[in-house]
């Protein structure tokens, strides 16, 4: 029984172990494709959205193509997360700030690690865009580092939160409709179906947003 409409979000099933965070991992089991004999529609799709964001990644990556497995890998990690929360029953991991900071900070930590090591005067001219006036160096140096300390947060905070936002919705009208009859429940019920293909637009344009914005504070590296 549900105690409040935060509860969907709780991780905790027992009072010693919670297997939710399991979800996570499941869909591991079904990821090696290409050792089956022959290709079905689920691999072709796969092997489709890996092509097509390969190429994506590669515009914006140009002097760091290795670079492109790893983010096409954190997409889909994402999008299979997202789209797992959608199924009833199971745990959306996504909606957690300790997933998306997981992914988040440590990308933006080692981005930064090696872009102030190796290119230490490169990374200090991004803090001063060019033709900054003298007088307001100082201010943009502050406000410039401000904002790249904030992005692993910015990050995190986007996916969750969008995530959190239509799963509630969803929740309180779900709850709302058990006491309801006729054609108010036929109502509630497309507007049921329509969240949850909204739903399903949210789940793949925050995977495509996170890995794409992770995408360009790494190339500012470059």
């Amino acid at each position: 029984m549900m105690t409040n409409l935060f509860s969907t979000f709780d991780p905790s099933t027992s009072m010693n172990y919670s297997m939710n965070w399991l979800s996570t991992f499941i869909i591991l089991m079904m990821m090696p494709y290409p050792y089956w004999m022959m290709t079905s529609r689920y691999t072709k799709m796969i092997k489709i959205m890996y092509t097509n964001m390969h190429m994506e990644f590669k515009m914006l990556l140009s002097k760091s193509e290795g670079l492109t497995l790893m983010m096409t890998s954190v997409f889909m990690f994402i999008l299979i997360n997202n789209m797992m929360g959608l199924i009833p029953y199971i745990f959306t991991s996504s909606s957690h700030l300790i997933f998306s900071l997981t992914l988040s900070l440590p990308l933006w930590l080692s981005i930064m690690m090696f872009g102030w090591i190796k290119k230490t005067q490169h990374m200090f001219s991004h803090l001063i865009p060019t033709g900054t006036p003298g007088m307001l160096m100082p201010f943009m140096v502050c406000i410039e580092t401000i904002s790249n300390i904030i992005r692993p947060g910015s990050l995190a905070v986007r996916l969750t939160a969008n995530m959190i936002a239509g799963h509630l919705l969803m929740s309180l009208l779900g709850n709302n409709t058990t006491n309801m009859e006729g054609v108010i429940v036929t109502m509630m019920m497309s507007v049921q179906m329509m969240l949850m293909l909204f739903e399903t637009a949210v789940a793949m344009i925050q995977a495509y947003v996170f890995s794409i914005l992770t995408t360009l504070y790494s190339s500012e590296v470059n």
